[in-house]
């Protein structure tokens, strides 16, 4: 071995067991490399084979050639390790650059701050030794301090954009990298070398909202200005961006006029737009700007008149620094400063264009990722799901939500329509008969056996004020249970108005909790977003002499998922597509959107549905649990979007209409028990679940289960030390333990965090969970045959084997053990499961 490491310096030359190198020539070395980059590792009898091929070889021992590329194939790895190695170093030599000029930045706003509190220290001891009475005048000054400058137009000729240019440039490089704005961590990020980047918000009295981040990429920077510039590839609410002038400058720069629009997050408030100056140049150091701002008050240049359905916003300077990296990247500063103009919606909904969290979430943070993702791409190209390249996949999930977006807002020039209300005002119908958005479905045949091109679309859309639920909670529970909201019928009824093609998805997983099989197809950095292929199973739809093939499945679109991310809003976009799921395929999205109200951001545990880790610390009580919950987050507001949109013939608008409302509507009242269910409100509450964490049931549950495997099994199940209580020690045993009920069709009742973890559900879910629905068909084999023994001889071990998690996972286990519980009177409460050492395959 010390030979061969050594060796791996020199390519010309191998050393043998006696110490001596063997020296190649030139042509030996090149045959070689040849046969290497054919075949890295060749087998003895190529290596023969090679020494009669190359009567240069021929000279050359096997066992010499062995060697030879041994050392090959060291040298190589060592390479690979080099170059990591140095992009390793280059990447935490910028890291380093980007902290210690965040600290500088830090350091000059608290001496900024530290003069700013002596100054106003001052005033107020002033003001203290003042003996006239000044309260009168005070309140005018006050009135006066809170009135809104008015600046007069400014001059919008090319020699007053180019001066704007210029000032727009110099605030926004003061907001980056200055003190101009008082900026504080965005809550929930902690910058470290695998986070997005450094994250901050605005803080104090500041107009409009603000968010700044700092990272870095494996872009070169015109590449990165090239993106950032395309809105549209990254931005998912931006509906539109026109570029309506251009104009070069004296020193190289670029000056263009924008019109913007945003779609609204919500069917309660109207779009925002803009009418933007955007200024790109390059600074003396090399650095590349690309700065914006409103154009709102100006005159003798082009206007931008207001649009109906739109309130213009205001973009106060705002933009990208990007900066050449060492060894190649760059090192981007990302600002983002708006005013939303809140006042144009609800009271409730102000809180959204009030946000800064918001802004850096669904905007600063959402470009940051994108070019992350892409340098990803480039650096480690890749075929993903189904053969589709991360492109491709991107595009679709961007049309995934911009369909989405299309539906939530309905705009006339897309070719939507308002329908007449029931008298109800709940749901909202709107029809669209574009050729456009009708593309590629086929609905129906006519009386001559001809398709039937007069179809449209019509989107059903609501919103509600949610509760003390958290979002990231509630979206996990509707994606996991499609079943508790989603009407099967309608799902397939919404397939069958897809194109059917010949079915080139691979073979699912069979057996998916409630006929749902999951199949992911990709994850976006951090995870923050997925999306995924949704086969529902055994859904057949009839109609007419035409039959819709049984299983139907989803393109589904998922974010904001993760209970420990801060006030994130979350997402589940889903469409049918047919079984050929090609690129063009016609997608008619549905879905939810979530978002928090509250600035203040509830850090909800992992298992936030019962929070029942906290009701298990010792001597707390149930009531104790609920009241420390309902003080945490009992005031958490949100509001959610539902909208759904079916194809279908126009004489039958009026009976789609009517399905669509009354759908929509029981989805909503679904959408309401669940969240009355998860909300923390209920915690502690007999009449949330079966079995109230802390109360005195669940402590009965626990110390029947460890009397019963004491009693069956002759051991103990538990080792409880000092005053620890038996049920908290059975919900952090580390083997999955699950009660079900004692039933025709047994169902779950119970389980501890790791049986939890294992079936991918929540206490609250727990119990739509048959038993039968975890074990494959082996399992189930197994199961029958054995279950009588569990009733006449108390136990039953089982074998490893493979069970399924309610997302359809294959969990493996090394083995099993099944126990009768019994009761005070000793007769059967339930059936308890205990899975050993289970892992995720």
């Amino acid at each position: 071995m010390m030979a061969v490491s050594s060796a791996c310096k020199d390519g010309s030359k191998v050393s043998m067991d006696n110490g001596k190198y063997v020296r190649y020539t030139p042509e030996q070395v090149e045959a070689l490399e040849r046969l290497y980059h054919e075949c890295p590792k060749p087998s003895s009898l190529r290596r023969q084979q090679l020494i009669r091929e190359c009567p240069i070889l021929s000279n050359i021992e096997p066992k010499q050639i062995k060697v030879w590329f041994q050392n090959r194939r060291c040298r190589e790895k060592q390479r690979k390790e080099a170059s990591r190695l140095q992009a390793v170093n280059r990447k935490l030599t910028a890291m380093n650059k980007l902290l210690m000029e965040e600290n500088d930045r830090l350091q000059k706003q608290v001496s900024q701050l530290v003069y700013e509190n002596s100054f106003f220290r001052q005033q107020t001891q002033n003001a203290t030794l003042a003996t006239t009475d000044t309260s009168c005048e005070s309140v005018v000054t006050s009135g006066q301090r809170n009135l809104t400058p008015q600046h007069p137009p400014r001059d919008a000729s090319p020699a007053g954009l180019l001066s704007i240019a210029e000032e727009t440039l110099a605030e926004f490089l003061s907001k980056a990298t200055g003190t101009a704005v008082e900026w504080v961590q965005m809550p929930g990020m902690k910058p470290g070398p695998d986070s997005i980047g450094i994250v901050a918000i605005s803080h104090g009295n500041f107009p409009g909202v603000a968010a700044r981040a700092c990272g870095l990429v494996g872009l070169e920077p015109a590449r990165v200005a090239e993106i950032l510039k395309d809105r549209l590839s990254w931005f998912r609410d931006c509906r539109t961006v026109d570029v309506l002038n251009a104009m070069s400058t004296g020193n190289g720069g670029t000056i263009e006029l924008l019109y913007m629009q945003l779609y609204a997050p919500t069917t309660l408030a109207p779009g925002r737009d803009f009418w933007l100056l955007r200024y790109t140049s390059l600074l003396e150091d090399g650095s590349l700007v690309v700065c914006e701002r409103s154009l709102n008050n100006t005159q003798n240049g082009p206007a931008m008149p207001p649009v109906q359905h739109f309130v213009r916003a205001d973009m106060l300077p705002s933009g990208y620094l990007i900066r050449p990296c060492e060894g190649g990247g760059s090192i981007i500063h990302i600002v983002d400063h708006m005013v939303l103009e809140p006042w144009s919606v609800p009271e409730v909904l102000r809180p959204l264009y009030e946000s800064s969290m918001l802004l850096a979430q669904r905007t600063t943070m959402a470009a940051l990722r994108h070019l992350r993702q892409i340098s990803q791409e480039v650096s480690q190209p890749s075929v993903t799901g189904w053969g589709r390249r991360p492109a491709a996949l991107r595009a679709l999930s961007q049309r995934l939500s911009k369909g989405f977006n299309e539906a939530v807002n309905g705009f006339a020039d897309d070719g939507w329509s308002m329908l007449e209300s029931d008298g109800i005002d709940d749901v909202t119908l709107l029809v669209n008969s574009s050729p456009s958005k009708m593309m590629g479905v086929n609905i129906g045949y006519n009386n001559s056996g001809f398709p039937s091109v007069s179809s449209s679309v019509l989107c059903a859309k609501a919103s509600m004020l949610l509760q003390n639920v958290p979002p990231a909670i509630l979206l996990r529970f509707l994606r996991e249970h499609r079943s508790e909201w989603a009407d099967s019928s309608i799902d397939a009824y919404s397939a069958a108005a897809i194109k059917a093609g010949p079915c080139s998805l691979p073979g699912a997983r069979p057996g998916g909790f409630g006929g749902q099989v999951i199949l992911p197809l990709a994850h976006t950095i951090e995870h923050e977003e997925f999306m995924e292929v949704i086969k529902l199973e055994n859904m057949g739809y009839y109609r007419d002499d035409m039959t819709i093939p049984g299983d139907v499945f989803l393109l589904q679109l998922c974010s904001g998922v993760d209970e420990h991310a801060v006030g994130t809003s979350a997402e589940l976009v889903f469409a049918p597509i047919d079984a050929s799921f090609s690129d063009d395929a016609p997608i008619l999205p549905s879905g939810f959107r979530i978002i928090p109200l509250d600035s203040v951001a509830d850090a909800a545990s992992p298992n936030r549905t019962l929070d029942l880790a906290s009701a298990l610390e010792i001597g707390t009580t149930a009531n104790k649990a609920a009241g420390d919950n309902s003080g945490h987050s009992g005031n958490t507001k949100s509001v959610m979007t539902i909208a759904f949109q079916f194809a279908f013939e126009v004489h039958l608008q009026e009976n789609i209409a009517t399905m669509a409302r009354q759908y929509v509507r029981s989805i909503i009242a679904s959408v309401q028990r669940v969240s009355l269910a998860l909300s923390p409100s209920r915690f502690g509450s007999h009449n949330a679940f079966h079995l109230p964490p802390g109360t005195p049931e669940a402590q009965t549950l626990a110390r029947w289960i460890c009397n019963s495997y004491r009693f069956y099994l002759g051991v103990e199940l538990l080792k409880c030390e000092g005053s620890e209580s038996i049920l908290k020690s059975l919900w952090h045993h580390s083997d999955a333990v699950l009660c079900c009920s004692l039933k025709a069709l047994p169902v779950f009742t119970f389980a501890n965090q790791a049986g939890l973890d294992m079936l991918e559900t929540t206490l609250v879910a727990l119990q739509d969970i048959t038993l039968e629905k975890i074990f494959d068909d082996n399992g189930k084999k197994t199961l029958c045959s054995e279950f009588p023994q569990i009733m006449q001889q108390g136990f039953m071990c089982i074998q490893g084997g493979i069970c399924l998690s309610s997302m359809g996972r294959p969990v493996s286990y090394e083995r099993a053990v099944a126990w009768k519980v019994l009761n005070e009177e000793e007769s059967a409460h339930c059936i308890c499961f205990m899975f050993i050492n289970w892992s995720f395959v």
